[in-house]
């Protein structure tokens, strides 16, 4: 033992040296003050780093300190180094031929719809219009709607579609029409003309605004007119007292949903439905018919491209693996009918706001350096039904335009859901071309028993594309059904590591995660012009539940085989980093609740108030939080973020971590304990319900209680409590309280402000409509101090009062 410590004293030697100090009058007079003669002997040894290293370390700080500097200002003159843009005009010289072809990819474009309620049919049906013309080679892409509703409704609004798509299509061609969702067009206000044909524009605009008009009349009577003919035909087809059927417009019943659902035909449990409502396109441009379509359109290529309808089959008896399931769907039907070699995916409440999406992602894909390599591009969200304050940070600037960006650097950007267009291989589960052995097993333990999709993955692996005409017979018909199959998935891989990955909230994060694992790489695409566009949850609550769906799917990553931390070799370090902090990041949330219900320390006796927080301890803290801040400030300015939309994002973040987060975090632990589901897929409703027509907003002042929202609420109100007691302290203790303690009291009071600073949105969402006029918070806030104040000092005086009377 005794050897160990001289070792250890040896050690210590090597850094550190004996500090020696003469008694002087300091001292002496410390010891007179504590009735000491000043002969008392010192009772502990004093020691300090040895100068040479003292002076090496105080070295190395000021030069990290000049690092830093250094590299912010070279950040802020080089702010855009690691932005990658698309080249529209290489991509040009390098796929058009000279006889009007091109030699441009095929693509097949997969948008998903759940609920025709919750996701307006409107909505749904402008994004298929922007799709079908927007500015791609016709015979190179095809366009598929899985309607996980299995609704008539969806696919006659389909047919309707493609009616209105034959004027609106070569319309947006002719004139250069910009964005090609009509509903989002003929909102704009003072367009600007940059089409070629300025005498005709104004006649054409007319026209094809009026056929708008009456296309969404029909829309809207669809429901009613499916009911009226499914009423006539089971008056004259079907015995009295059978089951009432919904019928196509053929004649032929319905294989989905019906109105009066009945075993195989309700929500839930259905067959599969497969329709082609426009075939292929054949190779020569169509020629115009006047007949037909009144405007002039000659020499404008009037086709459309492939139009699918489709609805996987359903069954009480297994789990549909909810958006995942609904995509690995798409994939299969997609690969039978055309097997493009890329697939790109869009949620139903989005547009394509710049027609030539499709090219710019095509850049990265096709790009030389890390084409081969790249497994998807995604594109950030748009949206344009957010208040322009953006009240409850919709926008997410600093995720899609800070942390997005950083990601180029490094591996990729993460799979958002949306707006992201694949490698079909790299959806399969196949390597990277770096990394690809040449012996790849297409098996049906793997892929599913489908031999003519199996046969659709081997021409995949030999980069072989089928978009041609189709041979529609029953038997082809039967082959789609089965890859459509409710049951399908079952004991092979899709899902686990083929397609897009179930059994989690957030199918799309830990997709990309499979993907980057295997080593593949991503990237991120933004335009000049928003390339896509949609519509947000601008309600508190639906806004709290897509964010608790998001972060529950996070954690649900950690405790997987999924987990960052158990991923191979080829996920890069710092990948890894970014994919452990998506999974950990609500686990914040924890500390930021109790920071949150620190400053109720008002509530609390006169002692404890004035020992806490020390001043000192309140100084730096608040260095430290406007440091932060500053980093962060910086950061946003790097990527071009509003200073708006930081501040929004900061709000919201607290606001969640007093809400959605905690959930998430009790939905994770119920799910360990019991080996529940864990996070249960809500989807978000875009439905808007607007009163007041002049208002667009209507909805977002609408409050929905919930039980997540009640720690917000306790911090709202214990804060706006605590402030209104400090004011009554202040009355009270005013004149008693020496400088120091009034310091400690102001400096206290600063966590209280702070903090309702940052719950201003909420505190907006609990007075509902009046928060019309955000202003009204400056004076609801202080008449509640003032009450509060009031209540606090008759409290006070009637205490003293009754103990006084107690003495006497």
């Amino acid at each position: 033992m005794k050897g160990s410590m001289k070792a250890e004293a040896k050690d210590d030697d090597r850094y550190w040296v004996d500090v020696h100090r003469e008694p002087n009058a300091v001292t002496t007079a410390a010891d007179l003050e504590s009735g000491g003669d000043g002969g008392r002997p010192l009772m502990f040894r004093e020691k300090k780093v040895k100068p040479a290293l003292l002076y090496l370390y105080r070295s190395l700080i000021l030069t990290r300190l000049i690092a830093v500097i250094l590299f912010i200002g070279w950040r802020i003159k080089h702010n855009n180094s690691d932005v990658m843009s698309p080249d529209l005009d290489a991509l040009r010289q390098y796929c058009d031929l000279p006889d009007g072809g091109s030699i441009l990819p095929a693509i097949d474009v997969f948008v998903t719809t759940a609920d025709p309620i919750d996701e307006p049919v409107l909505y749904t049906m402008n994004y298929v219009l922007s799709i079908l013309a927007v500015d791609y080679p016709i015979d190179r892409y095809a366009r598929y709607l899985s309607d996980d509703s299995g609704t008539l409704i969806e696919y006659d609004a389909l047919v309707e579609t493609a009616n209105f798509a034959a004027l609106w299509a070569p319309f947006c061609r002719k004139h250069s029409i910009e964005p090609r969702a009509p509903e989002s067009y003929f909102q704009r206000e003072g367009m600007i003309y940059t089409g070629k044909s300025p005498s005709e524009f104004i006649n054409d605009y007319r026209h094809v605004q009026l056929e708008y008009q009456q296309y969404k009349a029909r829309l809207e009577m669809l429901t009613s007119t499916i009911r009226e003919r499914s009423d006539f035909y089971n008056s004259i087809k079907t015995t009295e007292g059978a089951v009432k059927a919904t019928w196509m417009a053929n004649g032929t019943q319905w294989p989905g949903t019906w109105f009066e659902p009945i075993d195989n035909h309700r929500k839930g449990h259905h067959e599969g439905v497969v329709q082609v409502v426009l075939e292929h396109p054949n190779g020569s441009k169509a020629q115009h018919d006047s007949n037909v379509n009144p405007l002039n359109f000659d020499g404008i290529d009037a086709r459309l491209p492939m139009l699918v309808y489709m609805a996987r089959g359903k069954s009480p008896c297994y789990d549909h693996n909810k958006k995942a399931g609904n995509l690995n769907a798409q994939l299969r039907v997609s690969a039978l009918l055309s097997n493009a070699p890329f697939v790109i995916n869009f949620d139903c409440d989005h547009y394509i706001n710049d027609s030539r999406a499709l090219q710019a992602a095509m850049c990265f894909m096709l790009d030389s350096r890390e084409g081969d390599n790249t497994a998807f591009v995604q594109f950030p969200q748009r949206f344009e039904n957010v208040d322009p304050t953006d009240r409850y940070g919709n926008h997410n600037r600093v995720f899609f335009d800070g942390a997005m960006y950083a990601l180029n650097g490094i591996q990729g950007p993460s799979y958002l859901g949306t707006g992201c267009m694949f490698h079909r291989l790299a959806l399969y589960g196949i390597d990277p071309p770096r990394w690809r052995p040449n012996d790849i097993p297409v098996d049906s333990s793997k892929f599913g028993n489908s031999i003519p999709f199996l046969n659709t993955v081997l021409e995949s692996l030999k980069q072989e594309s089928r978009i041609s005409p189709l041979n529609l017979d029953d038997s082809f018909i039967a082959k789609m059904m089965l890859v459509v199959s409710s049951s399908f998935d079952i004991g092979t891989d899709w899902g686990r590591g083929v397609g897009y990955i179930f059994e989690m909230a957030t199918e799309d994060m830990v997709t990309g995660f499979h993907i980057h694992k295997q080593g593949w790489h991503s990237m991120y695409c933004t335009m000049d012009v928003d390339t896509f566009r949609g519509t947000a949850p601008i309600n508190l609550t639906e806004r709290l539940y897509q964010i608790v769906r998001w972060a529950g799917g996070s954690v649900e990553m950690f405790f997987s085989h999924n987990n960052p931390l158990l991923a191979g070799w080829r996920l890069h370090p710092m990948q890894r980093t970014v994919y452990l902090n998506y999974n950990i990041y609500p686990v914040t949330s924890l500390f930021l609740l109790l920071y949150a219900l620190c400053p109720m320390m008002w509530l609390l006796p006169e002692e404890i108030l004035i020992q806490r927080p020390f001043t000192t301890y309140v100084v730096f803290l608040i260095i430290i939080i406007a440091l932060i801040h500053t980093i962060g400030i910086m950061e946003i300015k790097w990527v071009g973020t509003k200073w708006l939309d930081w501040w929004r994002n900061e709000q919201f973040f607290m606001i969640a971590s007093l809400s959605a987060y905690p959930t998430t975090l009790l939905h994770i632990v119920v799910k360990l304990l019991t080996r529940g589901k864990g996070i249960r897929f809500r989807v978000t409703s875009k439905q808007t319900k607007v009163d007041d027509n002049e208002d667009k907003y209507a909805e977002m002042y609408e409050m929905r209680w919930v039980p997540m929202l009640i720690p917000a609420m306790v911090v709202l109100f214990s804060n706006t409590m605590a402030i209104g007691v400090a004011i009554g302290k202040a009355i009270v203790y005013g004149r008693v309280w020496p400088t120091t303690q009034r310091l400690h009291a102001m400096l206290g009071l600063l966590f209280n402000v702070w903090l309702m600073i940052l719950l201003q949105p909420f505190a907006l969402a609990v007075i509902g409509r009046w928060s019309k006029k955000p202003s009204i918070l400056f004076i609801l806030f202080p008449v509640a101090f003032v009450v509060f104040a009031w209540v606090y000092i008759c409290v006070h005086v009637f205490v003293v009062n009754f103990f006084s009377s107690m003495e006497i």
